[in-house]
């Protein structure tokens, strides 16, 4: 294609070169996590290389030097290429391995070449797939676990701290009948742990690599057990029980695995909105709010209206669920593009990701240890919202029937006075009894709390 001047202090070469002449579209490159499983992919193959007798020793260990410093981070400045490139990733890799043969020459001494070597028993077509797969593995594992983890321990220490306090339920936003703060952090707690629990169900397909079948996924250019090795060798390096794809014609013609993935990413999404959103109404007010938790006061709320404090980070938390959400529909369209034998939106597809897996590690945490550890109960507003719930004559049902009930709690309602006031007004149950049917405590635990009468 002719000659093409590459600046001097560059590292790559000229494919790397005409793909950043190619596309400056968003001036985002492959994000940092995405560049580090690329170069743990190199270092691997260099080995499984080296065992199967293809690659001289010395030179390997060239190679695998180079891809650790990368990994490490020590070169991401010579990875500039956008993320809207070629749809297979093609531009990356060469990227890749032409930064690898740089660093492996000086180190051993002599050209190591980018495609012959570095790029040896593989294509972009494995590549790149499977890349998608261990920095999704990877930061899974060592970011969003955690980070749920932590999230879980916060809500189940504020479950024991304020579980026996008891509030007014709510559905459609309107009062309904009473819950523990146990109960409804309890709640929470559940969501984020079924979310660590789906994410887990995807694992042994996330484990399950593309790489060995290269172009199509015939393996054409690779050893017959250089699939298994280099899964080998990247499992000892990472510490994750990667495995050669069951079908490496499916780890290469599809990205389902990753639209699984995100789907689940998408589902946590909406539990921490769900969280988010509840904190907010629970701290809205604080005077014509609900006003029954106080969060953390961590900055001023406005410019111009003096005092005013806002939840900061249950709106963060939702911001982050909302570009997750997006994300995800992403990679469906994304994962759609599997044209026979090769999905044409790598790219975008590990790019949002990682987005995705990476935010969601980050905000969690902020959630549990600035929102969720730190929020105050004002327990009178509590109390004096229980008292005045006329949807606790639901209690009453089984002894005085739904219709009694009824006018019972529309009186209470036009009247402002609490349930039993009204009751005792209007039934011919002793005091004792109505306070043993209406105590709000009680109501929590469920089941039937008096006898039938017939609707009486």
């Amino acid at each position: 294609m002719g000659e093409l001047q590459v600046p001097a202090d560059a590292m790559w070469g000229a494919q790397t070169q005409r793909a950043v002449q190619n596309f400056p579209i968003s001036g985002r490159p492959m994000p940092r996590a995405f560049i580090r499983a690329v170069a743990l992919i190199k270092a691997a193959a260099a080995r499984a290389n080296a065992s199967l007798g293809l690659l001289e020793k010395p030179l390997a260990e060239s190679i695998v030097a180079a891809a650790g410093e990368v990994a490490d981070g020590r070169h991401d400045a010579q990875f500039p290429i956008d993320v809207f490139q070629t749809g297979s990733g093609t531009s990356t890799n060469m990227n890749a391995n032409e930064v690898l043969s740089r660093l492996a020459s000086q180190r051993l001494g002599s050209a190591v070449h980018a495609n012959d070597a570095v790029n040896m028993s593989q294509s972009s077509n494995d590549v790149i797939p499977t890349a998608i797969h261990v920095s999704a593995a990877l930061l899974w594992r060592e970011s969003l676990l955690p980070s749920l983890q932590h999230l879980a321990r916060a809500l189940a220490a504020k479950e024991k701290e304020i579980g026996a306090l008891v509030k007014t339920g709510r559905t459609h936003l309107m009062d309904a009948m009473p819950v523990t703060f146990g109960q409804e952090l309890a709640a929470w707690r559940t969501q984020v742990e079924k979310g660590i629990e789906r994410i887990t169900a995807v694992e042994p397909r996330l484990l399950q690599l593309a790489q060995g079948g290269t172009a199509v996924g015939t393996g054409i250019n690779a050893h017959p057990d250089f699939s298994a090795r280099f899964c080998a060798e990247l499992s000892g390096a990472t510490g994750l029980a990667f495995k050669p794809n069951v079908s490496l014609f499916e780890g290469i013609a599809t990205q389902d695995t990753a639209v699984e993935m995100s789907g689940q990413l998408r589902t946590l999404a909406v539990s921490l909105m769900k969280i988010a959103n509840d904190l907010r109404w629970m701290n809205s007010g604080p005077l014509a709010g609900l006003g029954e938790i106080a969060l953390p006061a961590l900055q001023p709320g406005s410019s111009i209206m003096p005092g005013k404090v806002n939840p900061v980070i249950p709106e963060a938390t939702a911001m982050v669920a909302a570009e997750v959400m997006g994300n995800d529909l992403t990679i469906t369209v994304a994962g759609q593009s599997g044209n026979f034998q090769l999905n044409v939106m790598l790219p975008l597809i590990g790019y949002k990701l990682i987005e995705s897996l990476r935010l969601l590690a980050n905000v969690t945490p902020v959630l549990a240890d600035k929102a969720i550890a730190g929020f105050t109960v004002n327990e009178a507003r509590l109390k004096d919202a229980l008292e005045r719930n006329p949807i606790l004559v639901t209690a009453l049902n089984p002894v005085i029937g739904y219709e009694k009930g009824a006018a019972i709690a529309k009186k209470a309602y036009a009247e402002g006075k609490p349930i039993l006031e009204v009751a005792a007004k209007n039934t011919d149950l002793p005091l004792a009894e109505l306070k043993s049917l209406l105590d709000p405590t009680e109501l929590t635990r469920g089941g039937i709390k008096g006898g039938t009468s017939g609707g009486g």
